[in-house]
């Protein structure tokens, strides 16, 4: 199979067959075989309905129902892991990604070797003060952070080779930094291509302004995954020992000038730089604890259910 569409969505009824037919009519015409994952993450509305409906009028519609609403990534996640395809290409439901986008993606990863390409909105529809300034600010913090050089790490367009969604662990809300995700797991040849941003038809954004907030916190937190999520103790073990050593200088320093330099001098107990030494010893030390518990948990961690599926559409269970 030439390419897998993996289309996460939520209450999206009224987009659903326009884009299933879009879709449909491209690869129609560049003779691509294919399937398209729809999978509804908890959806409100008669959106797992029109998957079920589209499904009998074309077998290569499939379709996850989670139980509830579970988020992007673990949608992202499952679909990935049923995905067949050669290649792999993910778009949003809402018809602001241009299905007419598939062939070239799908010949950049086929004919350039490019292990991802991510699209790139250069021109966007979305307001300039609640979207666009806060997406490039974000967009600027996410290429220092991590090193790879994207315009668009929230295009929701990107195609991938089948090995590298195979290889990766998209949870969380770390579906922004897919990018950053296969560069750590080795697949750096990465590309980027404009894309057509069209302007939402039907329904509302789901999300807000908090996706930014959100996706800082997620910037921090996959920085330090990716440096230091296998060895903690490389972390908080050089802070731990940088803070007990100064704690340390600090009390050396009171106890020479006490008993040798300034005998009749304040008791040490009476002097603040006592307690500035002793604090920082402390929380040197309970840095060390924080990086022996976290390899601990690393060693020891089990693995949890992380999204529920309720069912599934022409997916076999082995897949």
């Amino acid at each position: 199979m030439d390419i897998s569409v993996v289309i996460p969505l939520l209450n999206e009824q009224d987009s659903l067959t326009e884009l299933h037919d879009w879709i449909a009519k491209v690869m129609l015409n560049h003779s691509l075989s294919y399937e398209i994952i729809f999978i509804d993450d908890g959806s409100k509305d008669d959106s797992w309905k029109i998957i079920t409906a589209l499904s009998t009028q074309n077998k290569s519609v499939k379709g996850i129902q989670f139980l509830r609403n579970f988020g992007k990534s673990q949608a992202l996640h499952a679909g990935f892991e049923k995905a067949q395809g050669d290649v792999i290409i993910t778009m949003d439901a809402d018809l602001q990604d241009n299905p007419d986008e598939i062939p070239d993606l799908y010949s950049m990863i086929i004919n350039d070797g490019y292990d991802l390409v991510s699209g790139w909105k250069k021109k966007r529809y979305d307001s300039v003060i609640a979207k666009n300034i806060p997406s490039k600010l974000f967009n600027w913090a996410a290429r220092k952070t991590s090193g790879v050089k994207l315009n668009d790490f929230n295009c929701g367009l990107k195609a991938y080779k089948n090995e590298v969604v195979k290889n990766i662990d998209v949870n969380g809300e770390m579906h922004r930094y897919i990018p950053v995700l296969s560069k750590n797991a080795g697949f750096t040849n990465i590309g980027e291509k404009v894309v057509q941003h069209q302007a939402r038809k039907y329904g509302e954004t789901k999300f807000g302004m908090d996706r930014f907030i959100h996706g800082f916190l997620d910037l921090i937190t996959i920085w330090f995954l990716s440096r230091f999520g296998k060895r903690p103790m490389h972390l908080f073990g050089a802070l731990g020992f940088i803070m007990f050593a100064i704690g340390f200088a600090f009390a050396l320093y009171l106890g020479i000038d006490k008993l040798w330099l300034n005998r009749t001098g304040r008791l040490i107990t009476q002097r603040p730089q006592f307690f500035i030494a002793l604090s920082t010893m402390i929380i040197g030390t309970q840095f060390f604890v924080a990086g022996f518990l976290g390899e601990i948990i690393l060693r020891n961690r089990p693995d949890k259910t992380r999204y529920l599926i309720k069912d599934e559409i022409n997916l076999s269970p082995n897949h």
